[in-house]
């Protein structure tokens, strides 16, 4: 069974929203680095009728209104590396309005050495904004690193008042 993929109209452009049976599996910025290789429906006006997207949809919607700061949605990370699904679901634990650093997750992770590992494991993302990578930040802090452009990221970061 393939995907099922939705385009949503987001402040900071269109997103490409999928879904395999196990969960969301891609949120991208249309266009973002490493965008798959997927070719992204028109963008509709009227929600999607797959549960899952819909609830995507609303949740994103809700986010870029300041009415949500955590999303609640069966999530399907399958599709990396053992090594990237880890650092993936450690992302999951950066809250609102907190940041980190690669250095800072690779030692959470047991892996002190591997901050570059790590921001390659981060780049690769397939779940921009609902796995919050663009909360992880530069050694120095800066603002470092997104595949959906550092536009994007310092925007995300001033609406959850990090910047």
């Amino acid at each position: 069974m393939s995907d099922i993929l939705h385009t949503l109209k987001t402040p900071l452009g269109p997103m490409l929203l999928s879904a395999s049976p196990d969960g969301l599996c891609g949120a991208w910025f249309v266009g973002q680095r490493h965008f798959p290789d997927l070719q992204p429906p028109a963008i509709r006006t009227e929600p999607p009728t797959h549960r899952l997207l819909s609830h995507a949809c609303a949740q994103l919607e809700d986010y870029f209104a300041g009415r949500r700061q955590h999303f609640d949605l069966p999530l399907d990370l399958s599709r990396g590396t053992s090594f990237q699904q880890q650092v993936w679901t450690a992302l999951l634990h950066i809250g609102w309005g907190e940041t980190t650093r690669y250095g800072e997750l690779a030692q959470q992770l047991g892996r002190p050495q591997a901050s570059r590992a790590v921001g390659m494991a981060v780049g690769r993302n397939p779940l921009s904004i609902i796995v919050p990578c663009h909360r992880v930040l530069g050694a120095q802090g800066s603002l470092t690193g997104y595949a959906g452009g550092l536009d994007r990221k310092q925007d995300l970061l001033q609406r959850e008042g990090v910047l």
